[in-house]
């Protein structure tokens, strides 16, 4: 993804945003709009995908978003402690199979790492009888736009100009005046900087969830994962290069595995469940439900998550979606874009066959 001038004003805050924003745009694809198949004036999975792959550039056989990723494997090792909020079997004490995703945001697969401060990590829980658990989280605390129309003219308001390769400073200073919702995800973006460690960081859910227990009640959660990893002196010893991450993530796999625990904040009845621009209260109870312990990692074209769709929407039971629209927007754009990338694959000469459509692909 190309990256705008930081000499972007109005505000002194904008031109911190405008460098490290273009990037952070084409995290979207995973929030966008489901609801345009039966009018064409309407926004659609396959309108927001056209728009990342325009902003972007086209990648032939790449996700149309967090394009550049590494495969991670390993397991969760439950406590129980949040067995008595939620039935499903991945919170009974025990170890569960995962197989998981590091990523950078945008569609360039060739993107150097420091382009963008947000890291993403994608992961599929296997738990028995065949069920699943897929969540996508980034080291943000909270996501820029609070709906799908929103993230849309985000991308708009991103598009590089043709003559300058770059997004318009103006229109995008323009964009976020008219979205005061966007303010705490500024503030973050402007105090934050590229990390060279996907171990260090914190990887957020950003919307909000149910727990359902055995009585069948509902119980608003926010989850994210905290790594062990403790030191944040994370910058590469020599000149950075453009694999610092992957390259990192080897070094410490070679030292023994990595390890995050999973919080869970189980919300009060007055905090949002359909705005992921908006952090719960400080003083929420967040339960220590267990470890997750990451093994190995392999490259993305040949390893375990290559043909996994790590849409938020596949739930166990005793997990359920909330009222957020940008929910149900992921399944389809994801979908979409699943069906661009292995489309092009079966056309590109000694490529390995794509997965079932319905284990559609991170975008």
């Amino acid at each position: 993804m190309p990256t705008p001038s930081p000499r972007a004003r109005p505000s002194h805050h904008l031109g911190r945003w405008v460098l490290v924003g273009a990037p952070v745009l084409a995290l979207g694809v995973a929030f966008s709009y489901t609801a345009g198949w039966l009018a064409p004036s309407r926004l659609s999975a396959q309108r927001i995908v056209d728009a990342l792959q325009q902003n972007a550039g086209w990648h032939p056989g790449y996700r149309r978003n967090h394009a550049k990723g590494v495969c991670v494997s390993g397991y969760f090792e439950s406590n129980g402690a949040a067995a008595a909020y939620s039935v499903a079997r991945v919170f009974a004490q025990g170890r569960t199979p995962v197989i998981g995703r590091l990523a950078i945001p945008g569609g360039n697969p060739a993107a150097p790492d420091d382009s963008s401060p947000v890291r993403s990590l994608a992961l599929r829980f296997d738990l028995p009888g065949g069920e699943q658990w897929r969540t996508g989280m980034n080291n943000m605390p909270v996501f820029v736009v609070a709906t799908p129309q929103a993230f849309y003219e985000q991308l708009l308001a991103a598009r590089p100009d043709p003559a300058t390769h770059k997004p318009d400073p103006a229109r995008l200073a323009a964009f976020f005046a008219a979205h005061p919702e966007t303010g705490p995800f500024l503030a973050w973006a402007k105090t934050t900087r590229p990390s060279a460690s996907f171990a260090t960081q914190s990887y957020y859910g950003l919307d909000a969830f149910y727990f359902i227990d055995a009585a069948g009640r509902k119980h608003p959660v926010r989850w994210r994962v905290a790594p062990e990893t403790a030191d944040h002196t994370d910058a590469p010893a020599g000149p950075p290069s453009k694999d610092d991450l992957t390259d990192d993530l080897d070094r410490r796999l070679a030292q023994g595995p990595l390890r995050w625990h999973l919080l869970v904040t189980l919300g009060a009845p007055e905090d949002p469940t359909n705005d992921a621009t908006r952090v719960w209260p400080a003083e929420r109870p967040t339960i220590d439900a267990g470890t997750l312990v990451i093994e190995h990692a392999q490259d993305q074209a040949s390893g375990p998550c290559r043909d996994v769709n790590y849409d938020p929407t596949v739930l166990p039971h005793g997990i359920a979606i909330s009222d957020d629209p940008l929910l149900a927007a992921r399944a389809s754009a994801y979908a979409d874009s699943y069906r661009r990338r292995t489309g092009e694959e079966a056309h590109v000469p000694g490529s390995a066959p794509a997965a079932d459509a319905t284990k559609a692909s991170q975008p």
